[in-house]
């Protein structure tokens, strides 16, 4: 009978191959949350070693503001560009089922034929953030099999970044006339997306109106020292519209231009964090604060989930091992978190 190790390492060579029933397979392992599983997701995770070339761009906003359509638009682009491209669409969850509720995937169309585009929906199950659980081992899996990952977040507020830990570019998309514009200048979440996107600019002047607000909000706080998006990136405003499918091919532009902007090593800095990130959100998940300040506080534990990280290590066998660490200081048996 194979080990887990074993299967895993069939399921991570048809990820690598874009085979889409090895993508599948690998995220509905994923999600499988049953303890006899995590060994499987371990070693599945710790043999998908991402493309350094490849893209991943993360759409968020409030709710309504056309981010689906939008990702729709902008993955019909990148294919035109000879791009494989990954979509992971974020729903919030079935209060019955517990399940995604698909409205997102819903308003996206696509070829079904298409071997270079995969969409998956992933459901909050609760979580805050505008993400879900397990968001960022789907992106790992997809960024494995595709040049180009989009995530696209559930309807957020002024206060919801965890896109920032997943992704290299954000882009926060806000309509016209909706004032949201107002509500975003005065809001945290200004401070990081690397690209400003007014989409349903076929709504004339409150489009040019809301894109003359967001240019000026920006001179405004880099006026008192805030940098909005990467360091060293002038953050621009991109007027779309999804349904008419005007401004996607600037918008692409701007991605690309973001991509070779940003240093190598400044994004293997941001993918480092974002996986220490993780980690820690997993043991916390698993354990809570206290574990964390059991081990030496967040910086310590932090320190030490970077370290292995860096060395090769997957985030969830980081987390595991760090639950094992907190569990022996505690005197109990280290099966106990598993």
């Amino acid at each position: 009978m194979p080990t887990p190790e074993q299967r895993a390492g069939s399921v991570a060579a048809g990820v690598a191959a874009g085979d889409k029933r090895a993508v599948a397979a690998a995220l509905n392992l994923i999600e499988d949350r049953r303890p006899q599983r995590q060994a499987a997701i371990e070693a599945l995770l710790a043999q998908l070693a991402e493309r350094p070339k490849m893209q991943r761009i993360g759409l968020t906003g409030p709710p309504g503001v056309g981010k689906s359509t939008l990702a729709a638009a902008l993955a019909r682009e990148l294919r035109t560009r000879q791009r494989s491209v990954g979509v992971l669409a974020v729903d919030p969850s079935s209060t019955r089922s517990g399940g995604a509720l698909l409205g997102d995937r819903a308003r996206m169309s696509f070829d079904p034929e298409d071997t270079g585009l995969f969409v998956r929906s992933l459901a909050t199950a609760g979580d805050t953030g505008g993400l879900a659980y397990a968001a960022h081992a789907v992106v790992t899996v997809l960024s494995a099999a595709y040049d180009c990952v989009l995530v696209e977040t559930t309807g957020v507020g002024q206060t919801e970044t965890d896109i920032e830990h997943v992704v290299d570019t954000i882009c926060l998309v806000v309509q016209p006339g909706s004032g949201d514009v107002l509500q975003f200048i005065k809001a945290g979440i200004m401070e990081i997306p690397d690209i400003l996107v007014v989409n349903k600019a076929d709504h004339g002047i409150l489009a040019q109106r809301a894109a003359a607000d967001l240019a000026g909000a920006l001179e405004a706080l880099r006026g008192v020292g805030v940098q909005g998006g990467s360091e060293g990136w002038r953050v621009p405003v991109v007027s779309t519209s999804a349904r008419d499918h005007r401004g996607i091919d600037d918008l692409c532009d701007q991605l690309d231009a973001h991509r070779m902007a940003a240093p190598a090593e400044a994004q293997r800095a941001r993918r480092l964090a974002g996986e220490v990130h993780w980690s820690l959100n997993l043991l916390q998940r698993r354990h809570g604060e206290y574990a964390i300040e059991r081990l030496g506080g967040r910086a310590e534990v932090a320190r030490r989930a970077s370290e292995a990280i860096a060395g090769g290590r997957a985030p969830l066998s980081v987390a595991a091992e760090l639950a094992r660490a907190y569990l022996m200081a505690m005197g109990e048996s280290p099966t106990a978190g598993a």
